[in-house]
């Protein structure tokens, strides 16, 4: 196992698409996708000339409670040959790649999981959530907030006003946790349309919103033809919407809603708490699914714990359980509020036992501490200490992972 040259990222890469299926990509993705891999902080295994195992991890700042943007380490490019699978290979990857993440002074390491189960042993919990729709637009109605007729929409090149969706996106990040600040590079990444990848749709369409004469907000989608005994039965699919407040997102909506020649409006990706649900006439025709998405992992358990706010009073030790990095485990005092916190070693008896797992499934807010107890996930030591973490440890806006990588 060594850090990746530069030179070895063709046959490096192939390995992962291997991983994944071993469909081939197109050269616009190749091309991205090799400037923005971080060679520094991409592993390879070996044998002999051959690359069996791939690990890679990008540079991100990650929005948390209370605002900030901490550091993290984006995991990503996960693979390992089907021929040395059951040797350790995915292990020694994930050992050295945390080593790493702490020496560089990062508290947290994130990552979407292709297969949830591998990665709740390195002590990585599902700490965001999206959903996922099929809207029936033929018969589900948008009601919309007073003021949505003030929202004027125009179609645009998605790449000719690439720099006004970026400046919008990043309005957008200190609000919401799980949020990350995009990387010059990564402005490119919600371009990408391979034909390959279209089925059947248009290429990629965007609208822009204006209101007062400033960008508020856009949607980039794609639309799909079809035609049935009854008509037309075409699809919206959304690919990125985002609005600088709530009339802007329902102008959105309210467009995507009412494209000509379309019945079904189809949604990935999106913030569990966003205001369409509660705007549509039947849920239920919209057939919403709740998904994993954000795993996160804490690597400093103290400075991780200290870079966020929390929304009530805390002051709880926590008992930490952490065979991976075991630097982490033992006992944590935490206090803080809604203007800071510090979160350092103790000898004091434990308030709650839980694994960094689980403290990282709670970290952005969007999962409670009360279910992770309820699940006998977290051991509650203190009476009431359960309750007051539980509370201080939410966010009034659910945590969100906008994009993958």
């Amino acid at each position: 196992m060594r850090t990746l040259r530069k030179s070895e990222w063709g046959t490096w890469y192939a390995t992962l698409v291997r991983a994944f299926g071993g469909v081939p990509e197109t050269a616009e993705e190749l091309e991205l996708y090799e400037s923005l891999t971080e060679a520094d902080r991409s592993l390879g295994v070996w044998e002999g000339d051959e690359c069996v195992g791939t690990a890679g991890a990008f540079s991100f700042r990650m929005t948390v409670p209370g605002g900030a943007e901490v550091p993290v380490a984006g995991v990503t490019m996960v693979g390992v040959a089907a021929t040395h699978r059951r040797r350790g290979v995915l292990t020694s990857m994930m050992r050295r790649q945390l080593d790493d993440v702490r020496s560089l002074g990062e508290p947290l390491a994130v990552l979407t999981a292709s297969e949830p189960a591998i990665y709740g042993r390195f002590g990585y919990g599902a700490a965001t959530f999206q959903v996922n729709a099929e809207i029936d637009t033929g018969r589900v109605r948008l009601s919309v907030p007073d003021g949505t007729d003030d929202v004027r929409l125009r179609y645009a090149a998605p790449g000719d006003v690439l720099d006004v969706c970026e400046a919008v996106y990043a309005r957008l990040v200190p609000g919401r946790p799980g949020m990350l600040a995009r990387r010059p590079g990564w402005e490119r990444h919600g371009l990408l349309d391979p034909e390959s990848s279209r089925g059947g749709a248009s290429p990629l369409q965007c609208v822009v919103a204006r209101r007062g004469g400033e960008v508020t907000g856009y949607a980039r989608f794609q639309v799909r033809p079809g035609w049935s005994s009854e008509g037309p039965a075409g699809t919206v699919v959304l690919r990125d919407l985002a609005g600088l407040d709530p009339v802007t997102e329902a102008a959105l909506w309210r467009f995507l809603f009412g494209i000509d020649l379309t019945s079904t409006l189809s949604v990935r990706g999106r913030p569990v708490d966003e205001a369409w649900q509660y705007q549509v006439s039947d849920l239920r025709r919209c057939g919403p699914v709740l998904r994993d998405a954000l795993y996160v992992r804490p690597v400093d358990v103290g400075a991780a714990l200290a870079a966020r706010t929390y929304q009530a009073p805390v002051d709880v030790v926590f008992e930490v359980e952490d065979a991976f990095c075991p630097w982490n485990a033992g006992r944590w005092r935490l206090s803080g509020d809604t203007k800071g916190a510090s979160c350092e070693r103790t000898s004091d008896a434990a308030d709650l036992a839980l694994s960094v797992r689980e403290l990282g499934a709670a970290y952005l807010g969007g999962v409670s501490l009360t279910s992770l107890g309820a699940a006998g996930r977290v051991r509650q030591v203190r009476p009431g200490a359960l309750a007051e973490a539980s509370v201080g440890f939410g966010s009034d806006v659910a945590p969100w992972l906008p994009h993958g990588f």
